[in-house]
Formats: structure tokens, C-alpha cells, sequence
């Protein structure tokens, strides 16, 4: 009951920003347009329903194929109403997403954490940068474009005592699967 009641107020005082309301698996879920998403929020965390809430997780989902690539999934734990709430929003790669470490202060990993691994940019965001990959590191690799199989191979080599960085050639012979296991049987 708690839930419905939740949406209700949800749809009542926020129905300007909203495309879709939606329950799944005891989740509230809100869909919004991209330039809707730090409004919506701020006043969410301004009103009595997000009152004490907390950022718990910034979800990222890459479809390549669709115009609007990115799917950012903003999970919000609200101790008021025992709700977590998912905000749900699609975005491509030009746009700027709104930054969120103005409101809580767990968004500013998060962020950077979906700047290193997908690309996407926040704007006014005070410290983008890399936390997961290597500074020197080209491109985001959970991206669907990403080469899985890379370009350079780094390697120690013992005779000439150094590090060597040469093409990658993956021989197709080491690619056999043998689907036998002991364990069924």
C-alpha cells in the first residue's frame, strides 16, 4: 500500500517532469527526459517525499543501436516512505547530463565512475576524471564499440630486460572448447 500511496504523491506533485510511473519488484520507477533529471531530483530532495533521501547507485546501459544510447538509471533510497526509487532516463553521447554532487555527495564516484567506463559527461561535475582505468588509457571500456580484443600486447622480456609493447595476434588454434566436465557424469 505504502507504494501506491508513494506514486500517487509522486504523480501529483511532480507530474510536469514526468514521461512514465511504474512499479517493478518493489522499485518506483520514474521515467524522465534528460533536461528534466536535476530538477526533478532538487525538488524531489527539497520536498517532503525525498526528505533524508540518499543516491545509492548510478546505473548505466549501453544499446548501441538506439539514437538515445545510454540509459542512466539514478537509484534513490528514500527512509521516509522505506521506497527506493529508480529514475529512470535516456541520453546519447552529445548531450551534457546534468551533474548531481550538488545534492548528494555520493554521486561525485558515481559520476566518475560512468565518465571512465562509459564516456558520458557531467556537466558542472568538480573533479571528472579517471578512478578505474589507468590515466593514459584510451577510450571507455564498457562501451559495445570497445575493441575486446585490444591492439598492443605488453610484455616483460627477459633477454633483452625491458618491457616490449608489440601488436596483438590471437592464433585461432588455443580457441578450442572441449564442453567436457567430470562433474556431470
Amino acid at each position: 500500500m505504502q507504494f501506491l500511496q508513494f506514486m500517487f504523491m509522486v504523480e501529483l506533485f511532480f507530474a510536469r517532469y514526468l514521461l512514465a510511473l511504474g512499479l517493478r519488484k518493489h522499485l518506483v520507477e520514474v521515467f524522465l527526459m534528460i533536461n528534466n533529471l536535476s530538477n526533478f531530483i532538487s525538488c524531489l530532495q527539497a520536498s517532503v517525499l525525498g526528505h533524508q533521501s540518499s543516491l545509492v547507485d548510478i546505473l548505466v546501459k549501453d544499446t548501441p543501436q538506439s539514437p538515445c544510447r545510454y540509459q542512466l538509471n539514478y537509484v534513490l533510497l528514500l527512509p521516509a516512505f522505506d521506497v527506493r526509487l529508480r529514475v529512470i532516463t535516456r541520453t546519447s553521447e552529445t548531450p551534457l547530463v546534468s551533474s548531481t554532487t550538488a545534492l548528494f555527495s555520493s554521486a561525485n564516484w558515481l559520476e566518475r565512475e560512468a565518465w571512465d567506463m562509459y564516456g558520458l559527461f557531467f556537466k558542472n561535475h568538480p573533479d571528472l576524471r579517471r578512478i578505474l582505468s589507468d590515466y593514459g588509457f584510451e577510450g571507455h571500456p564498457l562501451r559495445k564499440d570497445f575493441p575486446l580484443t585490444g591492439y598492443l600486447e605488453v610484455r616483460y622480456d627477459d633477454e633483452q630486460r625491458t618491457i616490449l609493447s608489440e601488436p596483438l595476434v590471437i592464433n585461432q588454434e588455443y580457441r578450442i572448447f572441449s564442453f567436457y566436465t567430470p562433474w556431470f557424469y
